[in-house]
């Protein structure tokens, strides 16, 4: 016998919602998204969307709150476990890069995403501007426990190797960009 989805089994309606914008913000951009394909895809009555999130604005701001949180764990225990197994350096960001960079529908950074198409405003930008503090901070302890005579110039040349590698890896689709990154890294 096939059982039915019952309202119980589905997520709550907030819940679909931003799973669902988080797929497709990510894969097609924010600008590219409606709230009719989300109203639609997430299963929920307009009405219930607005009441979640009276704007496309609130939505992109939780999106961003989301992937904030789901990326720098994924990141920062990524790092922590190849820098665990193979020790500490800089070019380690780079392995974990590659990774990224080598996963299904990789479209680079959502922050930098949602800024280069205008979607971040009021609090969003702040959002991603907090995303790219806490990366640099998770760079400036790793050149700390690396013993780096400047952690935070190295943090601060690290991420902008991350940033141009992200940006350059979207653009050509070859996640060996990773690799470059990886020699720039060396060097700082």
């Amino acid at each position: 016998m096939t059982s039915l989805t019952t309202e119980r089994e589905l997520p709550e309606p907030r819940e679909r919602i931003l799973e669902t914008a988080m797929r497709l913000f990510y894969a097609e951009g924010i600008r590219a998204v409606g709230i009719d394909r989300l109203i639609a895809e997430s299963q929920v009555a307009k009405a219930s969307f607005y009441r979640h999130f009276p704007s496309k604005d609130d939505l992109v701001l939780a999106f961003l709150r989301r992937r904030h949180e789901r990326w720098m764990a994924w990141f920062a225990g990524r790092l922590a476990a190849r820098c665990e197994a193979q020790g500490d350096a800089m070019e380690r960001v780079a392995e974990v890069l590659g990774e990224w960079f080598a996963e299904d529908g990789f479209r680079g950074c959502a922050f930098i995403n949602t800024l280069a198409e205008g979607s971040a405003r009021g609090e969003a930008i702040s959002v991603v501007q907090s995303h790219k503090d806490e990366l640099q901070d998770t760079l400036q302890a790793l050149a700390q426990r690396c013993r780096h005579p400047r952690p935070a110039q190295a943090a601060q040349e690290a991420l902008l190797v991350v940033e141009g590698a992200i940006v350059r890896a979207q653009m050509t689709g070859d996640a060996r960009v990773a690799e470059t990154a990886r020699r720039l890294l060396q060097r700082i």
